[in-house]
């Protein structure tokens, strides 16, 4: 896309006009009010007022149209004409047998109309050669100097104009007829169109626009040899029937290869239309016209052919030579294809050398086609149908892909350039659509209508009766318009417009110089062009001078609508034209005769209509006179439109009746001369006619067009002649008798009707004479108010214009009004003064001054007086009281009263007001600091000290302002101290918050953070007397009171030193009680510490016990020490624990031995066949063990799964010592199992039990738990000093000595290396019957024992651990017993013994020796033996793993459930531990279960046994006197 060579020169704006709302309402009044300035542009816009935005109200899916199509360079007039001129040019050359290429000069296309004209203004092709003027032709083209631009130029024009210009001249025919159509007439080729189809002229048949793409396309250049082998280019020569156009496109590549022709000038083959030359190249000189004709050869591309028929002797004899008259020679005879006519070769002028072939024309034939009139020039429709979306789809796409960015994104001044240089191209053909004159009538108007197909919406039924509605305007009261009954689509009726970029609206006045107004409903701007009226004419001379041609063929051309002409070209020529961009929502109006034109940036939606208002009149009446002279179809009849108002005055407005009647009064003289002149001509007879009723077409003067209506001259022998009288002479040939009037109105009904138009337009000074008296009181009169009405009524009901003197009235009866609304507002009730705002004293004085000046007698003056005095009267005693030092609040509230009554606002009463609110103020500050009165709070005294600030100023205020304030930026500053020491995280001592609330007691205000701060040292001192208490009380304080004095001090604001002392005790004793958990519990025990260490109250009910021990698991049951009968008071008193500690070790024991015999009446799961029933055991899994895998606990007697319980381990534990037992001693195996009922602690040994009863000793706080285990380490000690008793007893003491003999007798046996011994491979004497080698092998299988942790070792240990076992069942049958012969009264004290050991939590060595003595004193249990080993397996240990983890998570599972049926309970629980221990959370020990439990196993053989007696009783006598008194039973 080029820029084009010259840019374009945007013309000035249009004015802009932004109206009120006021000013909207009135469409017809506001144009007649700017048109003073609007009218010297010819164009205006304006810009509605700001939320006037009319629904689009056209049904976009009915909506279809077919565009018309534009190309843009045929629009331009100097454009078209030189288009024009180039398809005659072409049109000849073609009848010539050539295509005309435009050559290119300095890299652009060759102007040859430009150049054709130059040569002619010149003085012609033959003067410009002979003077050597080619150079000054090039300049004037605009083309540079110095390039030998002229000769190419002569060139160019001798070769490709010259030759049309000489057959237009018709210097080439002789005696020939040179003018064929001179018989014609040219109005009768040319047909006008009627108005209301505008732009109906179809395009010409000649498809220029086809033709001139095809001519601007390149031609291909044939070669010299080409030339040499096509006979028919050889034979090409510049005579013939006119010369022929030499160098159109054809071109010799060897450009050395010339012909000399006479006189030595050079000819070449061909010429060179599309090359520049080289500057040494030369031309050929002019082309003679018959000296060297046949010297040159052709160079056109024409085709000839031989005539056929030449030995037809009849033809021959018939065919003479047009111009020599002659039939000799008649091989020499060519006959023309066009006309027949025949032609010697050696007549025509240039002569033919030879007989032409092909298709030949004569010379009259080629002057008759190119002299033939161009058809009128039009817009033709597209054949493709739009809707509104599919034409919006094509024309942003064009547009987008012609500027190649978005459409929103195109300057408008890039496209109004663009256009304009388009426009003027001859090279670039572009072709836009236009949907313009789309009749809303059938389509829909863009604003809503009132009609009965549907209901409109209150908005839409607003801007269907606004004046601005273009479907309103034209028939408004004040236009002209509504007083045509015909719909006069465009004028009456809007007409639509869908445009797209480069669509445009060529030059054109409105239908009778109408107004028009233009809304733009949305899309892209529009862009417009105006003239004034004013320069109409000059516009239309500029345009006929510059282009002659169309107007020529066209007159009434700019009547069209299609023909542009570039507005700097027509400012050059003096032509003012103004611009203006028309956007969306804007509109647009030209006045009467003003030339406009424009185009559209893009796509968009526009309607238009023209309307006529009283202005305009004159201004018709001229159109019609120009129309008449133009002899133009008229749209309607300008005097019949006079007429019909003139019949009907009183329906008109004023200023229309004053126009109407002078248009009127013209008419009516005009009339009387015209048929003054009919009698002078003898013309008498006459009849009435309704023209109103008949057609326009049958109205219509037959020589200017003109409708007639007042009159018109007829003929009775020709009916269908008709004439206006103004050309009574060309009616027809028939005698003057036969001629008749036809006439509207008499010449005495017309003065008539004048008279009535002159009385309507004389009442309106009737009237203001009346309305000038009344209001300057010429009279000494002044009018009533009624009276005035009563004129200002008179002017609506007659609808007298909006003149200066009504609108003097209007405001005086406004005046008079407002006058009379304030006296009554002044004088009514309390409500009504309440509402409106009172009068101030000035205004009630201007007020009566005002009533006094009007032109009017107002009653109320009297009254107003009346009020005056009494508001002087009460000013007086006002400024009295005021004026004393110390007026009493009685008198200032009396006046204040009185004032308040008055209907005026005085100034004293304000006065007042100020006063009496300082002595209330003062008085509301002095109750509020006086020392009796009770303190106010923070806030009502900052209420207060605001309310001063609205008070008046004075000394007093003032100061007790200012003491006030100092007052509160004190409380201020305390309050901030005292919310520094309620919220820092440093608190501060008692002291220092004594210090602080003792200072600011002293302000008389109430402090909420004082007041606060107060009350938490309240508290903190009943805190710190509460620790007193209880630190100075006879026993040491219970670890919940201290957690719940700590919990307390932790909130209060206050920096106590015995807090961090009871935050220390308290963390001492959880830190021991951590340790001491530490030690007895397991990992994830389910129990707590003070459980274990209380004895099991219900031992004695295994399901009990089972179902304890499932809540447990679930998390549902809470303490074992319910059972005890312990509640939380009693855990406090020390003696309560030791009692129920005593009694609960009788129930334990009296509950296990009841327990052993109900289980031991089961049925064995060892048994051979074995049912379910009530008596069976159930395993903690909740199902019976099963026959395999079954285990017994060794103290309730009962059975388990293997799987589901910890049980003994043969093969992993350490042996303790040296001189441990043999393999085959099998009493010392770890066979010992106990049930998770029955051992819930790890059970420690005792000298770890003392240690933490030493560190028990030095906590200052007593735990139950402390207690408890004191208890516990009692019933142990005692337990153990009976063991021992038993153990050095005689019988015992030789039963110990047997079983050292047998275990010595198995350590003497002679083995091949010493084996690290498992502690549970213990053999019995039968070993002696196996063999030495076995037996190694299995004392062998424990020697890698120690290092199976190791990784190396890990894989090598899982292969042999299966082996291992394998051979250690081997060795079973060997085992038999008993060992030792123990009679009844031995076993039975020992066996309980045994079972009170059991029942410890504490690890004892008595008891396991006791065990031992037990197990050699009967038979080996190979049962359990075999079901340990089986449960060492891999297999198992991975099944009893899968098994405990399945059973484990069923019980979960049912924990949850029962949790969510006790949330509440449970929430209960956790907010009373939090607020007892919150801070102090023991951590849980990383301890592995499967360490811990096989630490408790190996502690039974620690065979060192030790009194702990003393030990105990020292630990006991160093406790603290207190702590003794607490815990009687330490022993």
């Amino acid at each position: 896309m080029d820029s084009g060579t010259e840019g374009f020169l945007p013309p000035p704006e249009c004015p802009v006009f932004e109206p009120t709302w006021a000013e909207f309402r009135d469409p017809l009044g506001y144009i007649a009010k700017i048109r003073p300035i609007a009218e010297k542009s010819g164009i205006c816009k304006i810009r509605p007022p700001e939320g006037w935005q009319p629904p689009f109200a056209v049904e976009v899916d009915n909506f279809k149209f077919t565009p018309r199509i534009q190309r843009l360079n045929e629009l331009e007039a100097q454009t078209r004409v030189k288009l024009n001129y180039l398809d005659q040019i072409a049109k000849f050359w073609e009848f010539q047998g050539s295509s005309l290429k435009i050559p290119n000069v300095e890299r652009r296309m060759l102007d040859l109309y430009s150049l054709s004209k130059i040569v002619m203004e010149e003085g012609g092709y033959e003067a410009i050669c002979k003077d050597r003027r080619w150079a000054q032709i090039a300049q004037r083209l605009n083309y540079p100097s110095g390039k030998n631009i002229g000769s190419l130029l002569r060139s160019h024009y001798e070769h490709i104009i010259y030759p049309y210009e000489m057959f237009q001249s018709g210097a080439n025919l002789v005696q020939c007829n040179t003018h064929p159509f001179d018989s014609e007439e040219k109005d009768k080729e040319y047909k006008l169109h009627s108005i209301p189809f505008r732009q109906s002229v179809h395009p010409s048949k000649f498809d220029s626009y086809s033709r001139r793409a095809k001519r601007l396309q390149p031609d291909p250049v044939p070669t010299e040899e080409d030339i040499e082998k096509n006979p028919e280019l050889k034979k090409l020569q510049i005579y013939g029937a006119g010369p022929k156009m030499m160098g159109l496109g054809l071109t010799v590549k060897d450009k050395t290869s010339r012909k000399k022709g006479k006189g030595g000038i050079i000819y070449p083959h061909t010429v060179t239309m599309k090359e520049e030359p080289s500057e040494d190249e030369k031309v050929m000189s002019p082309l003679l016209k018959e000296d060297l004709s046949h010297s040159i050869e052709a160079c056109t591309r024409m085709t000839m052919r031989l005539r056929k028929n030449h030995s037809n002797a009849q033809f021959i004899d018939s065919c003479v030579c047009r111009i020599c008259s002659r039939g000799d020679e008649d091989d020499k005879l060519v006959l023309c294809d066009g006309c027949e006519d025949s032609y010697h070769i050696f007549c025509l002028l240039p002569p033919l050398p030879d007989i032409p072939r092909g298709v030949w024309r004569c010379p009259k034939c080629i002057m008759a086609e190119c002299k033939k009139p161009p058809e009128a020039f039009g817009f033709e429709q597209a054949t493709q149908e739009y809707t509104l979306q599919s034409f919006g789809e094509m024309a942003d796409s064009f547009k987008a892909d012609y500027f190649s960015m978005p459409v929103h994104m195109v300057p408008t001044e890039l496209v109004e350039k663009e256009f304009w240089r388009l426009v003027s191209s001859i090279e670039e053909d572009v072709t836009v659509e236009y949907g313009a004159d789309i009749h809303s009538k059938e389509f829909g108007s863009g604003f809503p209508i009132n009609s009965s197909k549907g209901n409109l919406s209150p908005e839409e039924e607003e801007y269907a009766t606004s004046g601005w509605n273009l479907n309103v305007m034209p028939v408004l009261d004040q236009s002209v318009l509504c007083h045509i009954n015909a719909d006069i689509s465009g004028m009456k009726i809007p007409w639509l417009y869908v445009g797209m970029v480069f669509s445009a609206f060529c030059w054109h006045i409105e239908d009778h110089w109408s107004y028009s107004i233009n809304y733009l409903h949305w899309g892209e701007p529009k862009t417009w062009y105006g003239v004034p009226s004013l320069a109409a004419e000059h516009l239309e001379e500029v345009m006929k001078k510059l282009t002659p041609e169309l107007f020529d063929c066209q007159p009434d051309l700019l009547h069209q609508l299609v023909t542009l002409m570039n507005p700097n070209t027509l400012m050059s020529h003096g032509v003012p034209v103004i611009r203006t961009n028309q956007c969306a929502g804007e509109f647009v109006i030209t006045f009467p005769r003003a030339y406009h034109s424009g185009f559209n940036q893009g796509y968009n939606f526009a309607e238009a209509v023209n309307f006529c208002t009283a202005d305009w009149l004159p201004v018709g009446r001229q159109c019609i006179e120009h129309y008449r002279r133009l002899r133009r179809y008229c749209v309607f009849s300008h005097e019949e439109l006079i007429c019909k108002m003139a019949a009907f005055p009183e329906k008109l407005d004023l200023n229309l009746v004053v126009a109407v009647h002078k248009e009127m009064f013209i008419m009516v003289q005009e009339e009387r001369r015209l048929r003054k002149t009919l009698l002078e001509k003898g013309i008498t007879e006459a009849e009435r006619e309704a023209f109103e009723l008949l057609p326009d077409d049958e109205r219509q003067c037959m020589k200017c067009k003109t409708t007639c209506f007042l009159s018109a001259l007829a003929c009775y022998n020709c009916p269908n002649s008709l004439v206006c009288l103004s050309h009574i002479n060309d009616l027809c040939k028939c005698s003057r008798s036969r001629h008749y009037l036809r006439y509207r109105y008499t010449l005495d009904e017309l003065p008539a009707m004048l008279q009535k138009l002159k009385v309507r337009a004389e009442s309106f000074d009737i009237w203001a004479n009346k309305v000038r008296v009344a209001l300057e009181v010429e009279d000494g009169r002044k009018r009533s108010l009624e009276e005035l009405r009563a004129l200002e009524s008179e002017a609506r009901e007659r609808r007298f214009p909006n003149s200066e003197l009504l609108q003097r009235l209007k405001n005086c009866l406004n005046e008079a009004e407002a006058c009379v609304s304030q006296f009554l507002g002044m004088v009514s009730g309390q409500e009504a003064r309440s509402e409106s705002p009172q009068l101030t004293l000035t205004e009630l004085r201007v007020l009566l001054e005002q009533m006094s000046t009007l032109p009017c007698a107002m009653h109320q003056i009297g009254d107003i007086k009346d009020v005056l005095g009494r508001v002087e009267s009460y000013q007086a005693e006002a400024q009295e009281a005021l004026a004393s030092l110390s007026p009493s609040l009685g008198l200032l509230q009396s006046l204040l009263e009185r004032g308040q009554q008055l209907t005026v606002e005085v100034p004293e009463v304000y006065e007042l007001q100020q006063h009496m609110e300082q002595a209330q103020w003062l008085l509301e500050v002095k109750q509020a600091l006086a020392p009796s009165a009770q303190r106010g709070s923070l806030v009502i005294m900052q209420g207060l000290l605001m309310t001063g600030a609205k008070v008046a100023s004075s000394p007093s205020v003032d100061k007790a302002r200012a003491e006030l304030q100092e007052l509160l930026t004190i409380a201020e500053c305390w309050e901030e101290k005292a919310h520094f020491c309620l919220e820092a995280r440093q608190k501060h001592p008692p002291a220092t918050l004594e210090a602080i609330i003792r200072e600011a007691e002293t302000i008389p205000i109430h402090l909420p953070n004082i007041q606060a701060l107060k009350e938490a040292l309240t508290k903190a001192q009943a805190w710190i007397a509460d620790v007193d208490e209880i630190q100075n009380g006879d026993h040491y304080p219970c670890l919940d009171d201290l957690e719940g004095l700590v919990a307390v001090g932790r909130d209060l604001p206050v920096g106590m030193e015995e807090l961090r002392q009871l935050e220390l005790q308290v963390l001492t004793a959880h830190s021991w009680k951590e340790k001491a958990c530490k030690t007895f519990l397991k990992k994830n025990s389910l129990y707590t510490l003070l459980e274990v260490l209380c004895p099991c109250a219900d031992a004695n009910s295994d399901s009990t016990r089972r179902n304890r021990w499932m809540e447990k698991e679930m998390g549902l049951y809470k303490s074992d020490t319910e059972l005890l009968g312990l509640s939380a008071q009693d855990l406090r008193d020390p003696g309560s624990v030791i009692v129920a500690f005593k009694e609960g070790e009788q129930r334990e024991k009296e509950g296990i031995l009841q327990l052993r015999r109900t289980n031991s009446a089961k049925c064995s799961p060892l048994a051979s066949s074995t049912t379910a029933s009530s008596t069976n055991s159930i395993c903690v899994c909740g199902q019976v063990p099963a026959r395999v895998g079954a285990l017994q606990c060794d103290l309730c007697q009962d059975w388990f799964h293997g799987r589901c319980v910890s049980v003994p381990r043969l093969l992993s534990s350490p042996r303790p010592s040296a001189t441990s037992s043999p393999v085959l001693a099998w009493w010392e195996w770890d066979t010992k199992f106990l049930c998770p009922l029955c051992m819930r602690s790890r059970r420690p040994r005792l000298e770890t039990i003392l240690a933490l009863l030493v560190a028990l000793q030095r906590l200052p706080v007593r735990l139950p738990e402390g207690e408890a285990l004191q208890c516990l380490t009692e019933r142990a000690i005692g337990w153990q000093g009976r063991a021992r008793q038993a153990l050095a007893s005689e019988d015992v003491t030789v039963l110990l000595g047997q079983l050292a003999e047998v275990r010595q007798r198995l350590q003497a046996e002679p083995r091949p290396e010493e084996p690290r011994m498992y502690p549970s491979a213990l053999v019995s004497n039968s070993s002696k019957e196996g063999t030495a080698k076995d037996i190694c092998k299995v004392q062998n299988l424990l020697d890698n024992t120690n290092d199976m942790t190791s990784p190396q070792n890990v894989a090598l240990a899982q292969r042999s651990r299966k082996r291992d076992l394998e051979l250690l069942s081997s060795l079973l049958p060997q085992l038999t017993g008993p060992v030792l012969e123990m009679p009844e009264e031995t076993r039975a004290p020992l066996e309980e013994l045994m079972l009170e050991g059991d029942l410890l939590e504490v690890t004892l060595d008595e008891n396991y020796s006791i065990w031992q003595l037990l197990q050699a004193g009967q038979p080996p249990d190979l049962e359990r033996i075999r079901t340990l080993l089986e449960l060492e397996k891999p297999e198992h240990q991975g099944s009893r793993t899968r098994a405990r983890a399945l059973e484990k998570r069923q019980w979960q599972q049912r924990k949850v459930d029962q949790d969510r049926k006790n949330e509440n309970l449970v929430q209960e629980e956790l907010q009373s531990k939090k607020s007892r221990s919150q801070d102090f959370k023991p951590e849980e020990g990383q301890e592995e279960e499967e360490v811990e439990e096989k630490r408790g196993h190996e502690n039974i053989f620690q065979t060192s046994p030790i009194d702990h007696r003393p030990i105990l009783k020292g630990n006991q006598n160093s406790l603290p006197q207190k702590e003794l008194g607490s815990t009687p039973c330490c022993l």
